[in-house]
């Protein structure tokens, strides 16, 4: 399960728009919402971009994110 106030938050300070992070992914701004929803997972790869363009490296900030109990 994502965390999505920590995910959202980390979004908004580094001053990107969801959609720009969607289109990014690959994904509609749909498909995001869902996924930053919590209603479907996100895939490994997207994981790795997203970690990627928000500059989170350390494993413990992944896994407080993206797979939360």
């Amino acid at each position: 399960m994502t965390d999505t106030e920590k995910l959202r938050n980390i979004i908004k300070e580094k001053g990107l728009k969801l959609k720009y992070v969607a289109n990014y992914l690959g994904l509609s701004e749909y498909g995001f919402a869902l996924k930053i929803g919590n209603k479907k997972e996100f895939k490994a790869g997207e994981i790795t971009m997203l970690c990627e363009l928000l500059g989170i490296t350390k494993l413990s900030d992944k896994e407080a994110i993206f797979f939360k109990k």
